[in-house]
């Protein structure tokens, strides 16, 4: 089969992209809005762009030209915090992807315990094992055939990293079968780890 974008329709392009790019990491991205209300929502287009200077990023879709609560507050004071997802919190990830009113603090929607970043004003996930504090140094408009702005790219370095020691290993390096970090993969599926195995760079 192929598939001619411009003669494809949204949602067959959108069930073809999230099933075969996969697995996907989620961003659990917390902000703060201009009235100190907490946000917390879920991004499956997200990712790590380069490690020095650390930065990574994630994108949000635009509805009928308004703005997700989560870019509306990036856009407005710069900062936000991803906190990554395992298998112990994903039924509370799962809860904060719910479409609810601006004034709702999805950490108490979803049970969760906000505690204070170093650097960066949003809230962290405290049952989240890690947390990347960032501030927005690039975002990016993504326009379709109409000229109509559908999707924002959000780009932020990291400025503190928290590990949860619990799955920290000697040198650094985590310990995956503690991790246990969860994947994205096409609607309402979600993937662990699975088989790992090591092939020799070349």
């Amino acid at each position: 089969m192929q598939f001619d974008i411009q003669n494809t329709d949204p949602s067959t392009l959108y069930k073809l992209l999230t099933g075969t790019i996969i697995p996907r990491p989620i961003g659990w991205i917390s902000t703060l809005d201009e009235n100190g209300i907490n946000n917390l929502a879920p991004f499956s287009y997200f990712n790590m762009v380069s490690s020095d200077p650390p930065c990574v990023m994630f994108s949000t879709r635009r509805d009928n030209g308004t703005n997700k609560d989560t870019l509306n507050n990036v856009l407005q004071n710069g900062e936000f915090v991803v906190n990554l997802v395992t298998m112990d919190i994903v039924e509370q990830m799962n809860k904060t992807s719910a479409t609810v009113d601006s004034t709702v603090d999805e950490f108490e929607l979803a049970g969760l315990t906000p505690i204070d970043s170093i650097v960066v004003k949003p809230k962290r996930v405290k049952e989240s094992l890690v947390h990347f504090e960032c501030e927005k140094i690039h975002h990016y408009f993504i326009r379709d055939a109409d000229g109509n702005e559908t999707a924002c790219i959000i780009v932020g370095q990291i400025k503190t990293i928290h590990i949860d020691d619990s799955i920290l290993c000697e040198n650094n390096r985590i310990d995956l079968d503690k991790y246990k970090p969860v994947a994205r993969l096409a609607g309402s599926n979600y993937s662990t780890l699975g088989e790992i195995f090591s092939i020799t760079r070349a």
